[in-house]
């Protein structure tokens, strides 16, 4: 069995930064991480192993410095935290903190907005707070609820993957033909390499394995980017998630893997994958 990485997998810059903040301002002080820095058990546990405290909740924080995520949040939700007297210190991506001024700039500019996206998200919870009037669409049928305007601004959660903004776009075009629709593009660049890596290498695959949170929205479509182009796709965690049998008829399998995923759980999954296919030379 050959074993093939996509040519893009793995953490983005904008998690990586994250997670160093979090380590440096740990090794100087106690903090709290507001939610979950990103989607990803390895790299929490790790976070918690530093001293780290995660909570959901502002009232629940029992430190002086509190960290914002990489998904970014609302204006609204800053405040509140700032009027606990906490310090702030703001982990978010820079391209989600680019879809929020997007959002607001359709606002201001007399657009409806209208974002593609998990509408429980964090991040698409952070874009849509500030909003006196949103609307979250993640399929045609959402669509079909939309309440006529005379603009319509369209963007994205960052991680949506872009066919699915333009296939949206273009239905709200077909049910609204009067209506004015701008898409502004904020899906980010790491997700678009992501998922064209993923398709490139599940066309070439028996089974696709896509490593990363369970609660990781960019892995969850990675995996759907996949089984567009091969029969066979696994969504796993880490290594000790592969199964034997999986790959029992399989002659080529590919790995990708998440912007939150770390290198070390790509590289024990590869390592898992050798070892399967030993087992099954020796036996």
């Amino acid at each position: 069995m050959r074993v093939l990485r996509a040519n893009h997998l793995g953490m983005c810059f904008g998690v990586r930064d994250a997670i160093e903040m979090a380590r440096e301002a740990a090794s100087r002080e106690p903090l709290t991480i507001l939610g979950e820095l990103v989607h990803n058990e390895t790299v929490l546990d790790e976070l918690r192993a530093r001293g780290i405290r995660l909570c959901r909740e502002i009232d629940d924080v029992d430190t002086s410095s509190v960290m914002i995520t990489a998904h970014g949040a609302s204006e609204r939700r800053l405040a509140a935290v700032r009027a606990r007297g906490l310090r702030v210190l703001d982990a978010t991506c820079p391209l989600v903190r680019a879809a929020h001024r997007a959002v607001a700039r359709l606002a201001r500019e007399g657009f409806h907005p209208v974002i593609v996206g998990t509408r429980d998200h964090v991040e698409v919870r952070g874009l849509t707070e500030d909003l006196a009037d949103f609307d979250v669409v993640l399929s045609e049928e959402d669509v079909s609820r939309l309440a006529s305007r005379r603009r319509f601004g369209i963007l994205a959660q960052t991680t949506q993957p872009l066919d699915r903004v333009h296939d949206l776009a273009a239905c709200v075009r077909r049910r609204f033909p009067d209506s004015e629709v701008r898409v502004v593009d904020t899906v980010c660049a790491p997700t678009k390499l992501r998922q064209r890596a993923a398709a490139e290498l599940a066309g070439r695959c028996d089974v696709t394995i896509v490593i990363g949170g369970a609660h990781s929205n960019n892995t969850r479509e990675l995996a759907a980017t996949c089984r567009r182009h091969c029969a066979r796709v696994v969504h796993v965690q880490g290594a000790g998630d592969l199964q034997a049998e999986w790959f029992d008829d399989v002659r080529v399998a590919g790995i990708t893997a998440g912007t939150s995923t770390p290198e070390s759980v790509i590289d024990g999954v590869q390592a898992r994958l050798k070892d399967l296919v030993k087992g099954r030379v020796a036996a």
